[in-house]
């Protein structure tokens, strides 16, 4: 049997994330979301409108949204009942799933760049509408430290989707889960020390602002908290694919 080079494979998940409807207007919905979250703080209210405070607030919008990209990527053999020819044409599935992964962190980083280009055009638009002056003052490890949140943001939603291989229960795991870490972990005294170390958004947040200013203790908090909401799910989800039962119909 001829092997499908890996790079091929890769190519044609990332196309899946093109081929359904929804995928397509996913994709068109984030674009339109952070720029209409750029227009808003360049032209409405008194929002700051330096290039640092446009890239930071594509954050949300890519945070929310990114995500679900990488759960419908991992999810689609489930959910559109495709397992079967996907499994035939390839029957190592780890290959499928880290082809899936690989697909959406390059959709990721894609992403990352056109919010970083639309922050830098709606700073542009600013200085030229208003009389603002340009202001580029963004740290270098703040750019770094975007581009690993994105990252890490897709393949999260990938390791969701491919642990539990259900679009809805993904989604609502991927957003239920910390938010009730984050609401319940500081009421119960055990975990109250621990929440840096087990909750990924507060182990996150220094690293959207500079990432090359996180300090030893910080990164330990993070590869820790990487390791039980990214790697951990990753990890068993490609278990699970691999042994899950296919079915046609």
């Amino acid at each position: 049997m001829n092997t499908i080079p890996f790079a091929r494979l890769t190519l044609v998940e990332w196309r899946k994330q093109l081929d359904t409807r929804s995928g397509r207007w996913l994709l068109i919905s984030i674009a339109l979301l952070i720029a209409a979250v750029l227009a808003v703080m360049a032209f409405i209210g008194d929002v700051a409108t330096t290039f640092p405070a446009l890239f930071f607030g594509t954050s949300t919008p890519l945070s929310i949204l990114l995500p679900v990209v990488g759960i419908l990527a991992a999810t689609s053999e489930w959910s559109q009942r495709t397992g079967l020819i996907t499994f035939t044409l390839e029957p190592r599935r780890t290959r499928v799933g880290l082809a899936k992964l690989t697909s959406a962190l390059g959709s990721g980083v894609v992403f990352f760049a056109l919010a970083v280009g639309l922050a830098a055009a709606f700073h542009v638009a600013v200085v030229a509408f208003t009389d603002a002056g340009f202001a580029w003052d963004l740290p270098a490890g703040a750019l770094w430290g975007g581009l690993l949140l994105t990252v890490l943001w897709m393949a999260q939603g990938v390791a969701f989707g491919a642990l539990i291989q259900n679009s809805a229960g993904a989604i609502v795991a991927f957003f239920g889960l910390p938010v009730a870490l984050a609401l319940f972990g500081p009421m119960v005294p055990a975990l109250r020390d621990a929440m840096p170390w087990i909750d990924l958004s507060t182990a996150t947040e220094p690293v959207m602002y500079d990432a090359a200013a996180l300090t030893g203790n910080q990164w330990a908090h993070l590869g820790t908290a990487i390791t039980i909401w990214v790697l951990l799910p990753l990890v068993l989800g490609l278990v699970r694919v691999a042994r899950s039962e296919i079915k046609s119909a």
